[in-house]
């Protein structure tokens, strides 16, 4: 038996053949067996400026950010260090001093 490729959209392993069609159950995704993947883009991250951030920068938040679930504020100006960019809804996943583990959105921050 010979190993299906992958989907190349959501990567899931639970492809099948389809005729001359390869078919993802997961997300209903169809492509033939000719076709090429095209390598995704990597995805640019900018901060409020338009500065295009990258891993281990440090960045200043410049408007005050509440903390869902508590009553902790982000206040403008706190710096934060070694930034990792994430997937998903918040670009940039950190760690800010007194506060502990966050996900912060490129447009709320600027690089320093």
């Amino acid at each position: 038996m010979t190993a299906l490729p992958p989907c190349p959209k959501c990567k899931s392993e639970f492809t099948y053949e389809d005729g001359g069609n390869f078919v993802c159950p997961e997300c209903a995704h169809e492509w033939t067996a000719d076709t090429v993947p095209v390598a995704e883009e990597a995805r640019v991250i900018k901060d409020a400026n338009g500065n295009v951030l990258q891993d281990g920068d440090t960045v200043t938040v410049i408007k005050d950010l509440k903390v869902k679930g508590s009553s902790l504020v982000v206040k403008v100006g706190t710096k934060v260090k070694n930034i990792r960019l994430a997937d998903g809804d918040h670009d940039i996943d950190c760690k800010i001093d007194g506060i502990g583990p966050m996900g912060l959105k490129s447009e709320f921050v600027k690089k320093v």
